[in-house]
């Protein structure tokens, strides 16, 4: 059972009255995992296409009050979590990603991934399993303003970056009742955070922003797909489109991906953000290199929304600002309402 604070789902409801609310404008919203082989080049997202119209063109406008700022949907001012979640096979099924408003997918150790799940609208009963936080997560939570970050823990030569960041840090050594171990699940696929009270050791924490995010009706133009697939060194996603769910239907390594206390996985939007992934000067315990993800600068991008995908560039200038998607021609370029997973690739 989630925690209300708005409303995420029944969103595709809401998605739809407020895209035709909005059809003339855009709306603003003001310890590892297991080995793999060494990363290899990772070729472009594929797509399968099937054919439709488009809609009038958009114009950018302020952001309605009573919107929530990372899904574009109503909900309350409320402060932002954020949860590193473990994700190689053995951590899956996840629980409490269903009620994330954003979802990041980055590249660890060997190839494989792990999740940075962002909630403010509203919080799930339990969100897991959780796993350590990487350098990465500094600069990419940066826009969110001081958000509280639930982690299993870091590599010790990271730990004064970690502290030094304008993050609130949870961890089960700081926050022992913030978290919770399953029974069912060997160590350590078997950490879970208790959102609520995660929030609860920050009563100062700051509400959710503008993070350069915008939502509104869909754009014209994009080519129609029904599927796409993003490939990391160790790992693949695919994003397939669902008419009856209004929504991408997600498949990790082949296998339909859902949580717990939700059921599957349907983010309103994929994002796949191409972006440089190089060795940072840390290390796992095993004594292979960390990679970096970085997010500042620009590039470009895959967005998919309604079933069809458009190509995009992406821009963040500095750490502390926010990113922001356009068309090629530099028109912004609007989410669809709901959840948005952010696939951080590697530049082809």
């Amino acid at each position: 059972m989630t925690g209300e604070r708005g409303t995420r789902r029944p969103g595709r409801v809401l998605t739809a009255l407020l895209c035709a609310l909005t059809a003339a404008g855009l709306y603003g919203c003001s310890d590892p995992g297991p080995r793999e082989p060494s990363p290899t080049p990772t070729p472009a997202p594929t797509t399968t296409a099937p054919a439709t119209t488009a809609p009038a063109p958009a114009t950018t406008t302020p952001a309605p009050s009573g919107l929530s700022p990372l899904t574009g949907l109503p909900a309350r001012p409320a402060p932002v979590l954020a949860v590193k979640i473990d994700n190689v096979a053995a951590a899956r099924p996840h629980t409490g990603l269903g009620a994330a408003d954003l979802v990041y997918v980055e590249q660890v150790e060997g190839g494989v991934t792990r999740l940075l799940a962002v909630y403010s609208s509203r919080l799930p009963e339990l969100a897991g399993p959780v796993r350590s936080a990487r350098e990465s997560d500094i600069a990419l939570l940066a826009p969110f303003g001081r958000p509280v970050l639930g982690y299993s823990g870091a590599q010790s030569a990271l730990n004064p970056l970690l502290d030094a960041a304008p993050l609130h840090l949870v961890s089960e050594s700081t926050a022992p009742g913030a978290f919770t171990r399953s029974p069912d699940r060997a160590a350590p696929h078997n950490l879970y955070l208790r959102p609520e009270r995660a929030l609860a050791t920050d009563p100062g924490a700051p509400n959710a922003r503008d993070i350069g995010y915008r939502f509104g009706a869909r754009p014209p133009g994009g080519t129609p797909v029904d599927t796409s697939t993003v490939r990391f060194p160790a790992a693949r996603y695919t994003f397939t489109w669902s008419a009856a769910d209004r929504a991408w239907r997600v498949a990790m390594d082949g296998r339909a991906a859902r949580a717990t206390d939700t059921g599957p996985l349907t983010p309103e939007t994929v994002v796949v953000q191409r972006v440089t992934i190089r060795p940072s000067a840390f290390q796992d315990k095993f004594g292979a290199v960390s990679p970096y993800t970085e997010t500042t600068g620009s590039g470009t991008a895959l967005v998919l929304r309604d079933g069809r995908s458009y190509e995009a560039r992406w821009s963040r200038p500095s750490p502390s600002a926010g990113t922001t998607f356009t068309t090629p021609a530099g028109e912004p370029l609007a989410f669809a309402p709901g959840q948005t997973w952010v696939v951080l690739a590697p530049r082809g």
